[in-house]
């Protein structure tokens, strides 16, 4: 269970205080697939950096499974991004001189899982994703967009997160390929039991989710 309280993360922009996520309330069930909606400058990226301890709020609290996160201290929220979050990008963000099955084991590397139960799992991940056994060894600028982005989304669940962020995951994609991995992150979200939530402003994305917010000046819109 996710639940954010009151969340608000103020800037001081020119001597003016600007919300940009300005007090902020929703839960969101566990093994859920949830999407966060708004145009550009809407606070979308910031809640997501909030979400994902990778910044701090101003006021309020981010509670995952009964821990306030906004009250972490740094050595925690390092565990708390290893083990707890996945992300997903729109760019993919994978490391160009690995192979595949290589960037999906390097998270469990650092989270120092032996290298037997690196690889079993990084392969079934890919597997599951559907990126065929041919193609575990291929780099990533000789897979297809749409695989770099299914390797990404293994990748992402490589320590079994309990929630996976994905910022826009589906914008450097055709159609077909955005629906296909639409589709594939809704499944995950059952069959690894990880609550994911997706970052948007595709219409068509956020209508088919389980539940979705709409952000519009940092507020909540219902």
């Amino acid at each position: 269970m996710l639940k954010i309280d009151n969340l608000v993360r103020s800037f001081n922009s020119g001597g003016t205080e600007v919300n940009a996520v300005n007090n902020i309330s929703f839960e969101v069930p566990s093994n859920a697939f949830v999407s966060i909606i708004g145009k550009s400058g809407s606070g979308k990226s910031t809640l997501l950096s909030l979400l994902g301890a990778l910044d701090k709020p101003t006021s309020g609290s981010i509670i995952v499974d009964d821990t306030d996160i906004a009250k972490l201290h740094d050595h925690a929220l390092i565990k708390y991004r290893c083990n707890t979050i996945g992300f997903v990008f729109q760019s993919y963000n994978l490391i160009p001189n690995l192979s595949a099955l290589e960037n999906v084991m390097l998270p469990m590397e650092f989270a120092n899982q032996a290298k037997s139960y690196r690889r079993d799992r990084a392969v079934k991940l890919l597997n599951e994703v559907g990126i065929s056994q041919d193609k575990h060894n291929r780099k990533p600028g000789k897979l297809s967009g749409g695989e770099q982005q299914r390797v990404a989304i293994a990748r992402a669940l490589s320590n079994k997160p309990k929630l996976i962020l994905a910022d826009e995951p589906t914008g450097n994609l055709d159609s077909e390929n955005g629906k296909m991995i639409f589709n594939l992150l809704h499944k995950l979200s059952k069959s690894e039991k990880t609550t994911i939530i997706v970052v948007t402003h595709d219409l068509t994305i956020a209508g088919k989710t389980d539940k979705s917010f709409k952000l519009s000046d940092g507020k909540l819109i219902k």
